[in-house]
Parts: C-alpha cells; sequence; structure tokens
C-alpha cells in the first residue's frame, strides 16, 4: 500500500511540474506561412536614380561628425565619419524632382585608399514607393568607376528586400567635395 501511495504521489507532482512549466513557459516565436502575410511572388524592381552628396554649401546635406589625428594627413582621410541626409533625384541637375532621401552615415574604413563604410537608407518619398525604404550596408570604393553595395533590407512596400546597388560618380568638385552618384538598384521583394 505504501509503495503505491508513494508512486502515485510521484506521478501527480511530476504531472503539476509539468502543467506549471507549461503555463509558465511561453514562447516568443511561431512559424508562420507566407500566405498568412499575404506574400505572393516576388517582385525584381529596377530603380534609377542620383545621389547628391553637398558637403560644402549654404545648407550641406552631409556633414562631419567624427575625425581621427590621422584623418588630415591620410591620403584616404582614414577616420572620418559623415553623417548626411541626401537628396535622392531622377536626374542629375540639382534642381531635378526629389524622390527620396539618403539618410545614414558614411566612415573612411580604408587605411591606403578612399574606401567607404556605408550604412544608410535610401526613403523614398515619391509615387508608389511612397513610405518605402531600403537598407544598404556596404563598401564603397569611392574611386573605382562602378561599385557593388549589398541592399540588407527595407520596410513598405520593400519588406524582405534584397539586392545590390552599382554606384557611378557622376560628377565631382575636388576642391569641396561635393558629388553627384548616379544609382543603379536591382532589388527583390514581395
Amino acid at each position: 500500500m505504501v509503495k503505491i501511495h508513494l508512486t502515485t504521489q510521484f506521478i501527480i507532482t511530476i504531472l503539476l511540474l509539468h502543467i506549471l512549466t507549461s503555463i509558465q513557459s511561453k514562447s516568443f516565436s511561431r512559424n508562420l506561412s507566407r500566405k498568412s502575410l499575404d506574400f505572393k511572388k516576388e517582385k525584381l524592381t529596377h530603380l534609377h536614380f542620383y545621389f547628391h552628396d553637398i558637403v560644402i554649401a549654404r545648407h550641406p546635406t552631409a556633414i562631419k561628425v567624427a575625425s581621427s589625428p590621422t584623418t588630415n594627413t591620410s591620403s584616404s582621410f582614414f577616420g572620418l565619419v559623415m553623417m548626411m541626409d541626401d537628396p535622392l533625384t531622377l536626374t542629375p541637375e540639382p534642381g531635378s524632382k526629389v524622390l527620396g532621401r539618403a539618410q545614414g552615415i558614411y566612415a573612411s574604413a580604408d587605411l591606403k585608399e578612399l574606401g567607404f563604410l556605408m550604412v544608410l537608407n535610401y526613403c523614398f518619398t515619391e509615387g508608389k514607393y511612397n513610405g518605402s525604404t531600403l537598407s544598404i550596408l556596404g563598401r564603397n570604393a569611392a574611386f573605382t568607376s562602378m561599385r557593388e553595395m549589398p541592399v540588407v533590407g527595407g520596410s513598405g512596400l520593400f519588406r524582405f528586400a534584397r539586392g545590390y546597388a552599382q554606384a557611378k560618380t557622376h560628377s565631382l568638385d575636388y576642391k569641396t567635395g561635393n558629388a553627384v552618384v548616379e544609382y543603379d538598384v536591382f532589388v527583390l521583394h514581395y
């Protein structure tokens, strides 16, 4: 009789512990189907625009926020960090229609050549993509004729975005550092 009582008590204790543990632990994730998020077919979109990086002007769109003691003596400006809110336009002319902004940071991260670490969002304000963003994170070797940086994400119509951005310098004023850069962006999204 004592043996049955201990066995029953042990089983009841295990069951109670199991119930209490399952009540206390809540999962922080769950699997979802693409259909439940209304993901239909993935699209490939090509965007073409111009990026105006205005460093010296009455109203600059890129400003220095940090530099190192070696920045001024380095041919690569190593250690320079710039914050930007650059207009994205339809054509290279300064008065062209603004499609959005390139907002973020670029920093000279190469000791030998002008190579920027680019961390930015293209924030679109016009047309179908108004309110949507694309996120770029990559290396921009500024004096290379064509540079490629990865698209690592997006929002709005660009949710789950991935792809690449190709940059080509359209014009550069060596005295001011002001530049217009042509971008072709190829992005997969839903």
